[in-house]
């Protein structure tokens, strides 16, 4: 029997591990699936949710090659100045995982002791990262409810996600972490000028969070020179361009083997109050 870092969603009493089943001690239970992960998830419809194994896929195989790493290593270096050991590292919206494994790895091998955690709510790309890192807890959930204790995590990680204020600022321990990364205005706007005629700056999220205090703010902004057809549509692919844009404009990427375009990422640290 394990005690897991997540909360049953319906009662949210503290989950055991007993075998394959989660349980909590007013009998809830979850089956934890054959790669690792458990659903938590209450909302059960039979629609997908979140991004689908298209977009998982396109994602995976082009961070893989490294074009974003320049954001993996800022982010890494801004997480290792915060991070204890015994510290629980919770990653809210973690996608495929590429993020949280390679942070995961970085921290273990500087032996930091840290308890890593994913949630998503799409079952394909937790999927994914419970395959990737069997030592990484994860769990189907939603970021606007979270199967997490409250005040129970040191280090909470927004890389591209959605972000519940309220969610977050009750997960966290006083005096924790909150590190939110997003695109700025000009991230990949050469992609977009190859796809459409009229181009659209990316607008930038609301920076105020009530009870958390911005501490500071990194940019990280390089050039992505990407040689293959391959690379650049699975680009495209892992953007929400993709499912908004008309067959013929989709043509002009099949129709490109080389593109240089703009990464622009902001990352903001906040501290809760």
């Amino acid at each position: 029997m394990r005690m897991s870092h997540f909360v049953c969603p319906v009662c949210n009493s503290e989950l055991m591990l007993e075998g394959n089943i989660f349980r909590c001690r007013n009998n809830h239970c979850y089956d934890r699936a054959r790669s690792g992960y458990v659903n938590l998830l209450m909302s059960q419809a039979k629609k997908v949710h979140g991004d689908d194994k298209t977009m998982l896929l396109a994602r995976r195989n082009f961070l893989e090659k490294g074009y974003y790493k320049p954001l993996l290593d800022k982010l890494t270096e801004i997480i290792i100045r915060c991070v204890k050991n015994n510290d629980v590292l919770l990653d809210a919206g973690c996608g495929e995982g590429w993020y949280t494994d390679n942070i995961y790895r970085e921290l273990k091998s500087r032996d930091y002791n840290v308890h890593v955690i994913g949630i998503d709510i799409s079952k394909n790309a937790v999927e994914l990262l419970a395959k990737r890192n069997k030592e990484i807890e994860t769990a189907v959930a939603s970021v606007y409810k979270m199967p997490v204790k409250s005040e129970s995590c040191d280090i909470v990680l927004s890389v591209f996600a959605p972000v519940c204020a309220e969610e977050i600022k009750r997960v966290l321990k006083r005096d924790a972490v909150f590190i939110r990364v997003y695109p700025l205005e000009r991230h990949l706007l050469s992609l977009k000028k190859l796809i459409y005629d009229n181009v659209v700056l990316n607008e930038l999220p609301n920076r105020d969070i009530e009870g958390l205090k911005l501490a500071e703010s990194h940019t990280v902004k390089n050039i992505i020179n990407l040689g293959t057809n391959g690379d650049i549509l699975n680009l495209f692919m892992m953007t929400p361009y993709y499912y908004r844009t008309s067959q013929s404009d989709k043509g002009k990427i099949a129709e490109t083997d080389k593109l240089s375009t703009e990464t622009e990422f902001g990352i903001d640290v906040y501290r809760r109050l």
